[in-house]
């Protein structure tokens, strides 16, 4: 990787730990632009329940990829890297830095590793394989799996129905094993990665969940909730912080109940962030309170160590 790439410094960690205002304190010092990796915030019609950034953030740096979509739009993770991959192609062209935040793990890892490229499967073996799964259960399709592919059962999470079906899939599609296609060569990058994570200890990152939910909720999360009521079905909706509202909606649970599940569900989801956070071992972790110019200075140690790194 030469050294004079330009830098993508990613800002990583759990939901509600701070990513954004550091995200930004970044873009402003560096006077460049942030890629948003955040899943949740593409979509124009989600914004109190998804924490985008409010207007006065938006307008101290330029983001990309924010409310960029319609919730009815199919949007994937590989269209995004794609997508991302062209932005930073110019942007990396323009500026010497430029900054990445994101809470959605894949995405990431997308931007900043690329992913394994896999056949297209035909919509009828999903379908086949999800009646499969529904009529002989679970245990079934792991022992195909494990039969076809031990590699993949070994490497997957086989509790998780999605990723045994995923697996399977692409046997049946391409008559190749899923694990052949993991460990691929990556499309060489115009930029090098600098990854630094915000952490806080857990019951500190928790109540933050908890403030921040109360503050969706007085910000009129419910009447957002509301409007998309009647597309609750939709894919990009079935999310923390709208499916328990639309469930009080439809007179299943109290609004009481829904925030109490909203907080929990949270809960998990940053467990689930952390737990995948804690796998990136190039990552700089520091915690929430580090002040700015202590960040700034490691930041450009850093930067410093890699440009004077032999070729």
């Amino acid at each position: 990787m030469k050294n004079n790439q330009a830098k993508l410094i990613c800002v990583l960690g759990p939901t509600a730990i701070g990513k954004t205002a550091l995200g930004i304190q970044l873009a402003k010092y560096y006077n460049t632009e942030i890629i948003s990796a955040d899943s949740r915030q593409f979509y124009k019609e989600m914004q109190i329940g998804t924490a985008v950034p409010s207007a006065k953030e938006l307008a101290a740096a330029k983001h990309h990829f924010i409310q960029h979509i319609s919730i009815e739009e199919a949007y994937s993770v590989g269209q995004f890297e794609q997508d991302a991959n062209e932005k930073l192609k110019t942007l990396c062209k323009q500026k010497d830095k430029v900054i990445l935040v994101g809470g959605s793990g894949l995405y990431v890892k997308s931007v900043t590793e690329g992913l394994d490229e896999f056949p297209k499967v035909n919509e009828e073996i999903r379908e086949q394989l999800n009646k499969e799964l529904e009529n002989k259960g679970l245990a079934y399709l792991q022992t195909e799996l494990k039969k076809v592919d031990p590699k993949a059962y070994q490497a997957i999470a086989i509790a998780n129905p999605k990723r045994v079906i995923r697996a399977l899939a692409v046997y049946r599609a391409s008559a190749k094993t899923y694990s052949s296609f993991l460990g691929q060569k990556k499309k060489d990058k115009n930029f090098s990665v600098l990854k630094i994570g915000l952490t806080a200890p857990r019951e500190i990152i928790y109540n933050r969940i908890e403030q921040r939910v109360d503050i969706m909720m007085e910000n009129g999360l419910l009447d957002e909730a509301k409007t998309l009521f009647d597309k609750r079905n939709l894919n990009a909706l079935n999310t923390v912080g709208y499916k328990e509202l639309f469930a009080y909606l439809e007179g299943s649970i109290s609004l009481e109940k829904a925030i109490a599940e909203i907080k929990k569900n949270t809960r998990r989801f940053a467990k689930r962030q952390l737990t995948w956070f804690t796998n990136q071992e190039d990552a700089l972790w520091l915690d929430y309170q580090t002040p700015f110019k202590e960040i700034i200075s490691i930041v450009e140690k850093k930067i410093t160590q890699a440009n004077n790194m032999p070729v």
